[in-house]
């Protein structure tokens, strides 16, 4: 597994990532294992400003509600319903929310008080049905920026599956 490189931007360090995210989850079909690999790569080369780096799937008991699935970090929400906080506006709307102070996020939900700042972006499935959010969370004000943004949507787009 690697880690952050001295002298790596950050925008290399998420190409870096992405390539070896591929390479370990391809032919693995288990959406679960490609989430846990995505968290735990991202988490261990962007901490600790990637204070809480997980997904929330959807329940297909429940299509209007996100459940938590692989994740690193402090205890998370267990349920979150579409248009609720960051990940259920990024499950409601489709779009990667990027959040530079989540107190003045409408209806932010506080999993852990230290969170400051958060991204969440979609993760769609091979049809383009949304399957999951990647939600990453920082206990910095104003943590995530664009290369965040384009470096975690491409991450998610290595994570489908057929």
């Amino acid at each position: 597994m690697s880690t952050a490189v001295e002298g790596e931007t950050k925008a290399e360090a998420y190409i870096r990532l992405g390539k070896e995210i591929a390479a370990i989850v391809a032919g693995e079909n288990s959406h679960t294992a490609r989430y846990a690999t995505a968290a735990c790569l991202l988490a261990h080369n962007f901490g600790p400003r990637f204070f809480w780096t997980g997904f929330y799937v959807v329940d297909p008991l429940k299509p209007d509600q996100l459940v938590v699935g692989p994740y690193q970090g402090t205890l998370g929400c267990l349920r979150i319903p579409f248009g609720r906080g960051v990940c259920g506006a990024a499950a409601a709307t489709g779009e990667t929310q990027l959040v530079p102070d989540v107190e003045a996020f409408p209806n932010h939900i506080a999993c852990d008080s230290r969170s400051k700042s958060e991204i969440v972006v979609p993760v769609y499935d091979a049809e383009g049905q949304l399957a999951a959010v990647l939600d990453v969370d920082s206990a910095e004000l104003d943590a995530f920026d664009a290369d965040d943004q384009a470096g975690l949507e491409a991450i998610c787009q290595t994570l489908l599956t057929a």
